[in-house]
């Protein structure tokens, strides 16, 4: 059977139906987590300290950095190469919250994938939920606080990090 699919398959050599090269608009996978304390509403978020290494912890560049800095984003990151979405969320807590896994209670994994624009850009996003006894502190973060996210209003969200709120029926 022949088919005008292009499977999501990528390497060299590939079949007519598999892809050796990334789409043409980038592609990206990234981790996310959306913890809360109490009323699954009340999100941590933090407003990113654009002195600190995100490029190291968070795949963020010094000037979107700084641009992020006055609006509201959850801890998350690229995942790096090769690494598993459950190892890229444990290194997000560690690094960009100074918590251990153990810390957490009742995590619950979900997976999104979206494509926009033009050229078409494909993000896959693995979000890990759960409860945060306490608010962790950080100096990768100038603010760093549980916020009734359906309340925020878009333009307060960095980076579109309201959408995978919204994925999560969240807002």
């Amino acid at each position: 059977m022949t088919t005008n699919r292009r499977f999501a398959d990528f390497y060299e050599g590939a079949l007519p139906f598999q892809m050796d090269r990334i789409p043409e608009g980038g592609m990206c996978l990234s981790v996310f987590l959306v913890l809360w304390n109490g009323d699954r509403r009340n999100v941590l978020v933090g407003k990113v300290n654009p002195e600190y290494d995100w490029v190291d912890i968070g795949a963020l560049s010094k000037e979107r950095a700084k641009k992020a800095s006055d609006r509201w984003m959850l801890p998350s990151s690229h995942l790096l190469l090769y690494e598993s979405a459950r190892d890229a969320a444990e290194r997000v807590l560690k690094e960009q919250l100074s918590l251990e896994w153990s810390s957490l209670r009742s995590v619950e994994p979900s997976v999104f994938s979206e494509a926009y624009g033009t050229p078409t850009h494909w993000d896959t996003e693995f979000v890990f939920r759960g409860e945060l006894p306490s608010l962790p502190s950080n100096r990768a973060w100038n603010e760093l606080e549980f916020v009734d996210v359906s309340r925020l209003p878009d333009s307060q969200f960095a980076r579109n990090h309201q959408d995978i709120l919204a994925e999560l029926s969240i807002r």
